[in-house]
């Protein structure tokens, strides 16, 4: 873990913001590390997980503890592609590689690296997000084909 840091914000406004849009297809968050603010673009970010009081931002090779609930984060992030797959994690929708049903009614779902997540059934109704359109799932993922065509 890097260091914690004061709640997430996203770094969006001013003349510096309107040329991030124009070079950079990612928001980035600011968050305090070490005494030191750290930007990070919001697109290299592949999962945030409860911790306590606090949440893990989950890079590939780092992670970051931040002193905010999961659920202020959730409000912040989903709007930028995150998803809520269970009540303590939230994914990147853009590093998701697959979903698998499990006999219990939740899913497996693997995100680019490796790591696999439990998705819960209160939270599978997210997963329709993933994908714009559902093409031949209906046997596979009679669950979520049912929620995604409501």
């Amino acid at each position: 873990m890097m260091g914690l840091s004061p709640p997430l914000q996203i770094a969006t406004k001013g003349p510096a913001s309107r040329m991030q849009e124009q070079t950079q297809p990612s928001p980035r968050v600011a968050i305090k590390v070490n005494g030191k603010i750290l930007f990070i673009n919001l697109g290299d970010v592949v999962a945030v997980q409860a911790e306590g009081n606090y949440v893990s931002l989950q890079r590939n090779g780092s992670s970051y503890m931040l002193r905010e609930s999961i659920s202020a984060v959730a409000k912040k992030l989903e709007p930028q592609g995150f998803i809520r797959i269970h009540r303590s994690i939230l994914v990147n929708a853009s590093f998701v590689e697959e979903i698998r049903p499990c006999s219990t009614g939740e899913y497996g779902l693997r995100v680019k690296g490796g790591r696999e997540y439990t998705v819960t059934r209160t939270y599978k109704k997210n997963l329709k997000s993933l994908a714009e359109f559902w093409i031949g799932c209906g046997r596979l993922l009679p669950g979520l084909t049912a929620v995604v065509s409501a």
